[in-house]
């Protein structure tokens, strides 16, 4: 027997409409280097987790597991990955880190970092500099809330984009609520300290963090926005 058609709900907004809002928190959304301390109220936190659990995945597995620090929780794990990061312990990624960044790949991490930089006044080739920014990785740059992403091993790298594609959707969802976030492979470095500080099993694999809280809109690290290549430098269209 057959499923019943499914019946399309009416939108309640024109197509502009929806585009319009989609391209708008598209627009506005960047990852966010400073936040305010206050908490976000747990409505709004499960807001946003509501409408980033619609993300597609495959064969809709729906992969990724979160584990969401907040308050005493967030200054317990702040002080274990700090350590850990800020003691030179090697990294212990579930997943391979790029080999390298080359060509515009590089120009395009280089303009990144450089922005941050220039925006707090870290003079270029202050490694010492650098390595002080780095480490605000590790205290989510003051973010109230940090949520860790993981998915089951046996997925493979398949499971890890399908988190990626939730990551997004959550960054989105935060936006649309006034909420800010910054999205971080630097926790995913030291996923055995992860593993442990949250419990998880060995079978997990860590994709990243969310930092996630209000925005502290006067730091100079949220001065900056980062430039997307145009459209023509990442499609090809093939048409015979």
């Amino acid at each position: 027997m057959q499923d019943a058609a499914v019946k399309k709900p009416a939108s309640r907004y024109s197509v502009e409409e929806r585009i319009g809002v989609l391209e708008e928190l598209l627009g506005e959304r960047y990852s966010c280097r400073a936040f305010l301390p206050q908490p976000v109220p747990r409505a709004t936190i499960d807001r946003i987790l509501t409408a980033a659990q619609k993300t597609a995945s495959w064969c809709n597995s729906q992969p990724w597991q979160l584990s969401i620090a907040s308050g005493a929780a967030t200054r317990k794990f702040r002080d274990a990955v700090h350590g850990a990061a800020s003691s030179g312990r090697p990294n212990s990624g579930d997943f391979p880190f790029p080999r390298e960044y080359r060509g515009v790949y590089l120009e395009r991490r280089r303009e990144s970092g450089f922005q941050l930089y220039n925006s707090l006044g870290i003079p270029r080739g202050d490694k010492a500099g650098y390595a002080r920014q780095a480490l605000e990785n590790f205290n989510f740059f003051g973010a109230p809330h940090v949520a860790i992403v993981h998915t089951d091993e046996a997925l493979g790298v398949y499971g890890a984009i399908d988190c990626g594609g939730y990551v997004t959707s959550f960054m989105l969802a935060a936006q649309a609520l006034g909420v800010a976030t910054i999205p971080q492979a630097a926790l995913a470095f030291h996923s055995e300290v992860v593993r442990k500080h949250f419990g998880l099993g060995d079978d997990r694999r860590v994709v990243c963090g969310i930092s996630f809280g209000f925005p502290d809109r006067e730091h100079k690290a949220n001065s900056y926005r980062t430039t997307r290549a145009p459209v023509a430098d990442t499609v090809t269209f093939v048409d015979e």
